[in-house]
């Protein structure tokens, strides 16, 4: 191309998303524009109008193709509507056309883009008004888009001749649950060396296609069909300048490479999903793609894919997206999905297998040599396109399990622990225990056993261990745990520890429908929620105190027990199903409503019981009734709102025992519990009181690891 000719082409600027500049760059050349320069917003070129109509035609990556109109420096908002007066907007379209303004940017003038929009549209009213004599009307649907940017001072003016952003192929009316934009699958494409592998005849497999994006964009790319073809509108349309027969000339030149490209193509993809109603969506988006014919869907487990014989040995690429487990509570299910990809993907260990994610901790799963990686931008999310080439023979014939590295270490573990407790938890019918409870101080976790579920609750790394060092060890627990347990990852739930205030931990920590399930605890059933609250409704490590209390309620006749700070009431359900009229005093309304829906589930008369809502102190206060057995659990440390006062345990234990035991019979037995670990009772109440120190009577079998979980004193008055 000569350089008179370069210097008649005409400037235009496709933009595209943050990371793609030097891919789009290289697109425009093949399509036959002139780089002039890449920017944050994309990529300026020089090209005809034919070129332009192709970019907006073929461009598998850029968002938007605009026009340059104007580009001036500007100080004001008058600086600004004149500088969109200089522009001949009658030549562009006309007053029968309606037209929108996109304005980006701010400056010390313009802090609202609604404003600024506001000053290009009178500008460009005038300019019509003072030439024709009427003025076009503005909608949001506009046939005719303006894009204003300012930046840095600058105000620069374009035309979109392009519409509606390209990612909108037309195909994808059923986005599915996390979809990629189709200009972000086609760059991994890109960089997934996609484009030199389909021409020499080899394949592409997506285990976990969702809505099918990548294997749709990879079937268009091998079948030559256009990504603008089933548009439905554009934004030239309207637009003065526009060529409609040269246009339709490269549509119909489309058209036809699309039937030649379809029916010649000779690659084969493979997309599968274990959920159904994204296969769905995936099959639609297909036909209305065109690509139904070149892709072999199937409902699987990533861990079951296949390709026919020949397929695999003609050599292919494993593109996926996997969930990036953005929130805690995902990351049981993640860390064992990515070990069965790894696992999946080594049994087609020729093939190269990319991989696109934001947590790289999580695709640590992979063990194959990672070639390269390149960072992309998923909406905000920061995310790596990660690369691993094909392997031999002899490098992929590792052992099928995941249980390997320092891991190990915690895996034996926790299968001893499993060993240890299985015949005790069978023998004294116990379905709810702690597993393990950071055996092992490098893997500090608690996980207690639910019946078929795991509840994992991660204690918050000190400041000395690396961030993501810890997060690699919680990674390779929740990786290991369904091998070891034989629990599914989906009934795998995940907490993280650590020091709550006020009300947090009675609060819902997600939004949900009702997560509960009832379990058996000698002859009580409760609710229990491993999901919703930061705490399940079962305290674990007082199950010996709560059969104890059933045990003595049943020693008397017609007892009166009191249970305060009585959480989800289950102690009262133990005395109550052993006779005892009960007593349930929380400042929490929820786990008030908890206990009752306990004694409903355990068919006790809830009308026969008391369930109080009050600041325990200050109930106790004033309470004149005799119980024979009172339980006080209280907080190690409260400054809820309810209460009138903060609630120290250490500070406050003399105070509130001495109250308590104001409210007992003569025989009767207060039990005081508290899980402060540095606790001391004061030793005036050893004086007053016979006090027995529960010692280890009240740690459970399956917590002798930890056995300062809690401190348990009974005390009676002498």
């Amino acid at each position: 191309m000569t350089d008179q000719h370069q210097a008649s082409q005409t400037q235009w600027l496709a933009v595209c998303a943050k990371g793609l500049e030097s891919l789009l760059a290289e697109e425009i050349k093949q399509l036959g524009g002139v780089i002039e320069r890449e920017t944050h917003l994309g990529v300026y070129w020089l090209g005809s109008l034919e070129v332009a109509y192709r970019v907006c035609l073929w461009s598998r990556l850029a968002g938007r193709v605009l026009l340059p109109l104007q580009d001036s420096q500007v100080d004001s908002v008058e600086d600004m509507y004149q500088t969109a007066q200089t522009v001949d907007w009658p030549m562009l379209f006309s007053t029968s056309s309606s037209f929108r303004i996109d304005f980006h940017g701010r400056s010390s003038f313009i802090n609202n883009t609604q404003f600024g929009a506001q000053k290009i549209k009178d500008a460009i009213v005038d300019i019509f008004r003072d030439e024709t004599g009427s003025r076009p009307s503005v909608d949001k649907q506009g046939d005719i888009r303006i894009e204003a940017q300012l930046r840095k001072g600058r105000l620069q003016l374009y035309l979109n001749i392009s519409g509606d952003s390209l990612h909108r192929r037309g195909y994808r009316l059923q986005p599915g649950k996390a979809p990629l934009k189709e200009t972000l699958a086609a760059a991994l494409l890109m960089r997934s060396r996609w484009p030199e592998k389909m021409a020499k005849g080899e394949h592409l497999l997506d285990p976990m296609c969702g809505s099918g994006t990548l294997v749709i964009e990879a079937a268009m790319m091998a079948a030559d069909v256009a990504p603008g073809l089933s548009r439905p509108q554009w934004g030239f349309e309207r637009w003065l300048g526009h060529n409609h027969k040269l246009w339709l000339s490269l549509v119909e030149e489309a058209r036809q490479r699309r039937f030649d490209g379809i029916r010649n193509c000779t690659n084969r993809f493979y997309g599968s999903d274990l959920d159904a109603e994204q296969l769905n969506a995936c099959r639609k988006n297909l036909e209305r793609a065109g690509v139904e014919s070149l892709v072999h869907l199937e409902r699987r487990s990533v861990e079951d894919i296949r390709v026919q014989h020949n397929v695999e040995k003609e050599g292919g690429l494993i593109l996926v997206n996997p969930p990036y487990g953005e929130r805690l509570s995902e990351l049981p299910q993640l860390a064992p999905l990515y070990q069965k990809l790894h696992d999946a993907a080594m049994k087609l260990h020729r093939w190269s297998l990319f991989v696109f994610t934001s947590n790289l901790d999580l695709a640590k799963a992979v063990r194959r040599p990672l070639a390269k990686y390149y960072k992309f931008y998923n909406g905000k999310i920061e995310a790596r396109l990660l690369c691993f080439d094909g392997l031999d023979e002899p490098l992929a014939s590792e052992p099928n399990t995941a249980v390997r590295g320092p891991v190990e270490a915690f895996a034996n573990r926790l299968k001893k622990n499993i060993k240890n407790l299985s015949k005790w938890s069978k023998r004294e019918q116990v379905s709810c225990y702690r597993l393990y409870d950071a055996d092992i101080p490098e893997y500090a976790v608690a996980i207690d056993r639910y019946q078929d579920c795991l509840h994992v609750q991660e204690y918050v790394p000190p400041k000395s261990i690396d961030a993501k060092v810890a997060e690699r060890r919680l990674l390779d627990v929740l990786a290991v745990l369904p091998e070891i347990t034989e629990i599914p990852n989906e009934n795998i739930i995940l907490k993280r520890r650590e020091k709550q205030s006020g009300s947090k931990q009675y609060e819902k920590q997600r939004t949900t429908t009702d997560a509960r399930f009832d379990v058996q605890e000698g002859d009580a059933s409760v609710w229990v929620n491993l999901r919703d609250y930061l705490d399940t409704g079962l305290f674990l490590d007082h199950r010996p105190t709560r059969l104890d209390i059933a045990k003595k309620c049943r020693e008397l006749v017609r007892p009166r027990f009191l249970n305060l700070f009585c959480y989800t009431a289950t102690a009262s359900v133990h005395a109550a199903k052993s006779g005892a009229i009960c007593t349930s005093v929380d400042m929490s309304r929820t786990y008030l409503n908890w206990g009752q829906d306990n004694f409903t589930l355990n068919k006790l008369d809830i009308n026969q019981h008391q369930f109080i809502q009050a600041d325990v102190i200050k109930w106790l206060a004033g309470e004149n009734n005799q119980y024979d057995i009172i339980f006080m659990d209280p907080p190690s440390f409260s400054n809820s709102k309810r209460m009138e006062d903060v609630l120290d345990i250490q500070r406050d234990h003399q105070a509130l025992i001495d109250q308590a035991m104001t409210r007992l019979t003569p025989n009767g037995l207060l039990i005081f519990s508290t899980n402060l670990r540095k606790f001391k009772l004061d030793e005036q109440l050893r004086e007053n009181y016979k006090v027995d120190y529960r010692d280890e009577r009240s740690i459970p079998f399956d917590f002798k690891r930890r056995s300062n979980i809690h401190q348990c004193f009974y005390i009676k008055n002498k």
